[in-house]
């Protein structure tokens, strides 16, 4: 387990954090929600969870910069680190009363991201990892802590795959349905959750092979990239490239997948 000055402090915020969308989540009839697009909601439980991790890692790391769904881009002085966070991932399952949802917080180094951690509020499930030293999960029992591994398949016709789906007037449908339509025939299963970054994460544990998504941001990504990377996966965009944030997209799986989930979701965009 990682037991950094750096994750205790990032692990404080996000637990901090958790507890507020916690309640929140027990209240949601009575919660305010606007509309801030078709199908793309936040809530004032996601700004208050903001505003709790702006607050902690602001006080822990004073200086850092910070990148955030809600409130954008804050400059800090110190222009080397900044934190990449989405205090509430997959907003849509939280105002459901769907318990799949996350909070996610990376950790940039000169552009290059050096710690991540995921947390699942109602499960009390923590995925954590820094670079060089390993992915971890973290929970509420002694086998809940273990370290983190993709996994071993290496049949396609054995994997189960999680993707991202988009939704009413946002993003490539047509393109999705043929990815869909190109890999469904060759897989155990498809999954679609809800929250990119505890996908991710559950590429990290072993639970997906792969996961793929179109149309995300740096906070959906950032400390997910990171746990894949950490736990023995490869990452990319879907196209192969490596800057994932330039493309918008992500592909992570164990090594013996990527090439040819790649290969497959390539016949779809030609």
């Amino acid at each position: 387990m990682i037991r950094s000055p750096l994750m205790n402090v990032m692990t404080a915020a996000a637990i901090k954090a958790g507890k507020a969308l916690k309640r929140d989540f027990a209240e949601i009839p009575s919660l305010q929600v606007s509309k801030k697009g078709p199908g793309d909601f936040v809530s004032e439980a996601d700004k208050r969870a903001e505003n709790i991790l702006y607050q902690e890692l602001s006080r822990a790391r004073p200086g850092y910069g910070f990148l955030m769904e809600e409130r954008g881009v804050v400059e800090g002085p110190d222009k080397s680190h900044r934190f990449i966070i989405d205090p509430l991932d997959g907003t849509t399952n939280f105002l459901r009363g769907i318990a799949q949802f996350s909070i996610s917080i990376g950790l940039e180094r000169d552009h290059e991201i050096v710690a991540g951690l995921v947390y699942n509020p109602v499960t009390e499930e923590m995925f954590l990892a820094e670079k060089g030293a390993g992915a971890f999960a973290a929970g509420p029992t002694s086998r809940d802590n273990y370290r983190l591994r993709v996994s071993q398949t290496r049949e396609i016709s054995e994997s189960v795959l999680g993707c991202g789906i988009p939704h009413a007037m946002r993003g490539d449908h047509g393109l999705f349905l043929r990815e869909l339509a190109g890999l469904m025939p060759r897989v155990a299963g498809v999954r679609r959750m809800g929250s990119a970054a505890l996908d991710l994460a559950f590429v990290a544990c072993g639970r997906f092979d792969a996961f793929w998504e179109h149309n995300l941001s740096p906070w959906d990504m950032a400390a997910g990239i990171l746990l894949v990377r950490e736990a023995g996966g490869l990452v990319s965009a879907v196209d192969g490239s490596p800057d994932v944030f330039a493309q918008r997209n992500v592909l992570a799986a164990n090594a013996a997948l990527a090439e040819p989930i790649r290969d497959l979701l390539a016949v779809a965009r030609t």
